[in-house]
């Protein structure tokens, strides 16, 4: 699948930062480690609607992750998937009598150039589902062959099932208690209630084909693949196990991203899938989540239209820190283009203050977690004393210019 385009990432003098994170699996900050090569996925959207704010919160975060690796001279292999099969896009289909592959082609135009005009990094792979299906049917293959997946009883449609506890570390990565998980398991789409399962929360594999679905023909069966076995294939087979970083909001923390870990070590008898499990809060407006099914939505092109510049948008967003669930108001928009109407006019002065020891801050804030509030006020702090004609030092607003391009991604 087609990625968007990329741009340039200053180059910046001094020392950078080892990048540290929180790890959902064990509650702590912890340093990433990776190699000289960086290995990340982060998962993508379902393409039934253009990308809302709470989509770009993630994203944003995980941008600032693959610069600050890059600060640290990493090469960052960035994984990220498109699910363009699954019920919630064959239900907004069928809702406005739309082709669900048109809709789905479109959604991810629009998705791609959300990401250019943020200038989110692009991954080095975009995968889809659909793309991926034959390596899809392989893992489930062998989940079946290892006693690890089973078949409904069912004759009439045998779909097959993850035996949730197979490895026998099921529920590490959320550390959520059987009564959570039931709930989030019936909230976010699993099936707790489907006759034939030996579980309630054996999670489905493959979903054998209906009269008026689309279907793809197996080794398997004519069906389609369930959500969670998709990113398992997608990113053991480009990442390996145990890569740096899995990502996402933090609505994915169950049932997605433990039953993709899940499903993918039991496939190798190895774990982890992942060596940090790192989750962006909800972006909320008028006291509720962001989400499709509220309707309460926010969109980037939307506020693109509207003549809103996405430095704007980016620093909105990073005014609080990705771990929190925060509101998105018009005064939150407001500020940051005042904030970006400042800063622009500070790099803009012949001269300025010495910007070595903001440099610095800026990426001692980032590396502790991405704490973009505590970064955007040490941008602040510089931009406060140039304006006041503080400095004399000529290299010094172009090299905060392109500190704030390498490290928050925004153009000045």
């Amino acid at each position: 699948m087609q990625t968007w385009s990329s741009v340039a990432v200053p180059r910046l003098p001094g020392t950078p930062r080892p990048l540290r994170l929180h790890d959902t699996a064990t509650g702590q900050v912890r340093p990433t480690a990776p190699g000289a090569a960086a290995r990340m996925y982060v998962c993508g959207i379902t393409p039934y609607d253009a990308t809302h704010l709470g989509h770009a919160a993630t994203y944003l975060a995980f941008d600032l992750v693959n610069r600050v690796w890059q600060d640290n001279g990493h090469e960052v292999h960035y994984v990220q998937n498109v699910t363009d099969i699954d019920e919630p896009l064959l239900e907004r289909a069928e809702r406005d009598s739309d082709d669900w592959i048109v809709l789905g082609m479109r959604e991810t135009a629009l998705f791609r150039e959300d990401m250019e005009a943020l200038r989110v990094l692009p991954p080095r792979e975009f995968v889809g589902a659909v793309e991926a299906i034959p390596e899809i049917v392989e893992v489930i293959a062998k989940l079946l062959a290892d006693g690890s997946a089973y078949r409904a009883d069912d004759a009439e449609f045998p779909d097959v099932y993850f035996d949730h506890d197979a490895t026998g570390r099921f529920g590490y990565e959320s550390n959520y208690d059987a009564e959570t998980m039931a709930k989030f398991f019936a909230e976010r789409g699993g099936d707790p209630d489907r006759p034939g399962k030996r579980h309630p929360l054996d999670a489905l594999l493959w979903r054998v084909a209906r009269e008026g679905e689309p279907s793809w023909e197996s080794e398997l069966g004519a069906g389609r693949p369930g959500w969670h076995i998709e990113c398992s294939a997608i990113a053991v087979n480009r990442l390996g196990l145990g890569f740096d970083v899995q990502g996402g909001g933090s609505d994915l923390i169950f049932p997605h991203h433990e039953y993709s870990a899940a499903h993918a070590e039991a496939v190798a008898a190895d774990h982890p899938f992942a060596r940090h499990y790192v989750h962006a809060g909800m972006i909320g407006l008028d006291g509720e989540k962001m989400s499709k099914s509220r309707g309460n939505l926010v969109f980037v092109s939307r506020l693109r239209a509207d003549g809103v510049d996405p430095a704007a948008i980016r620093l909105a967003l990073f005014a609080g820190h990705y771990r929190e669930d925060r509101a998105w108001t018009g005064q939150l928009l407001a500020d940051a283009q005042d904030r970006l109407a400042r800063w622009r006019e500070a790099v803009a002065l012949p001269a300025g203050p010495d910007a070595g020891d903001t440099v610095a801050r800026l990426r001692d804030h980032l590396s502790d977690d991405l704490n973009t509030p505590k970064a955007l006020t040490a941008i602040d702090a510089w931009v406060t004393s140039a304006l006041r004609r503080d400095g004399t030092d000529q290299a010094a607003p172009g090299l905060v210019k392109e500190a704030v391009d390498a490290l928050l991604g925004i153009v000045l």
